[in-house]
């Protein structure tokens, strides 16, 4: 390519930044047009900017891929809601867990994020109006479900106002240089279990100490020499640890969902979840019972799981995700008739599903 076709070539790239810088700071004017509009009203409506991201994934043209969109958009929307107000996000910390990498995809790099010390922790950051949002791993596609959310989720006011999906790669981490020095790793029980076949092929005998977060697993790591860590990558540059196996999950498709837990329920967004927990009365065919009326009504159900109940033994609270808004007819039809059937009943939120690119 010649001298001057490179020229024109970056020319036009200026051209075009300078129209991107333009229409960049209108929309922020717009955006606080629209926040001064809403006089208090919430800043983040997750239905709104679920609404812009499936919008703008449908038009991309390429030959930007749609992770790259998606992440674009997300960080503009971010600064924009910045300037209204800056969120504060809690998360089962500290920092450079998977949470954070789930709550930074969702909520870009503006809001402040709060680590927190367990799961509880960050439910009751936002009941206590310390934090706006929570971000909690709620099921793994591997290691099925994080109890203790589903346990507080029957506990709480909060209610569920979006969803994540987080492809997970595990790494093996340490300051020393060769697998050979160590002796122990620490981790998440999630994360040994995620990496349970690739222990036993490449790292039988060590010992496996579990800890509460994988990032908590790094710092120990960079603290007790002969040791190493099962986490993210985010973790082995935030605690100067040198990544010894990448991607050591069984599952190549290994992904953790999350929920955005607040204290404001999302409207409809036009391709919904709404999450729920039941109980059935103790007699034969009470779950069929239970359930016909999401089939009567042609509602789709994603999910369906089972937990002993905390109010007696040999009772089962059943958690079940449909597609759908419970402002949906056909949704609020179904759960009206299943609420009739059920001794306990409880929905946790309808809110955006999560966008996988």
């Amino acid at each position: 390519m010649s001298d001057e076709a490179l020229r024109a070539l970056r020319a036009e790239i200026d051209a075009v930044d300078d129209a991107l810088l333009a229409n960049f700071s209108r929309r922020a004017e717009l955006a606080s047009q629209v926040g001064h509009l809403k006089q208090g009203r919430a800043v983040y409506r997750p239905e709104r900017e679920a609404q812009i991201l499936r919008r703008m994934l449908g038009a991309n043209p390429g030959p930007l891929p749609a992770t790259a969109i998606r992440q674009l958009f997300t960080e503009l929307m971010s600064a924009c809601r910045a300037l209204e107000q800056n969120l504060v996000i809690a998360y089962l910390g500290p920092p450079g867990t998977f949470s954070q990498s789930a709550a930074s995809q969702h909520f870009g790099s503006a809001p402040e994020f709060m680590p927190v010390e367990s799961i509880d922790a960050a439910f009751r950051a936002v009941e206590a109006g310390q934090a706006h949002y929570a971000v909690v791993p709620v099921e793994n596609s591997a290691e099925g479900s994080v109890g203790r959310t589903l346990d507080l989720l029957l506990q709480t006011s909060l209610v569920c106002a979006g969803e994540v999906i987080l492809r997970v790669h595990q790494n093996l981490m340490s300051r020393a240089t060769d697998l050979a020095a160590i002796s122990r790793i620490y981790s998440h029980a999630q994360s040994f279990g995620q990496c349970h076949e690739w222990l036993n092929a490449h790292a039988g005998g060590r010992e496996r100490i579990v800890v509460a977060s994988n990032a908590e697993a790094a710092r120990r790591a960079a603290e007790d020499p002969g040791s190493a860590a099962i986490a993210g990558t985010a973790a082995a540059e935030l605690y100067g640890l040198t990544v010894l196996a990448r991607n050591i999950e069984d599952d190549p498709n290994n992904a953790t969902r999350f929920l955005v837990m607040g204290t404001q329920r999302a409207a409809r967004a036009g391709h919904d979840k709404t999450s729920f927990a039941c109980s059935a009365p103790n007699r034969p065919g009470a779950v069929h019972a239970l359930l016909q009326p999401l089939a009567q009504e042609a509602v789709s159900m994603t999910k369906l799981e089972s937990r002993p109940s905390p109010q007696g033994r040999w009772e089962y609270v059943f958690y079940i995700d449909v597609l759908g808004h419970v402002e949906d007819q056909d949704v609020a039809r179904a759960l009206a008739n299943v609420e009739s059937r059920a001794t306990f009943f409880k929905v946790f939120g309808s809110y955006p599903r999560a966008l996988v690119t």
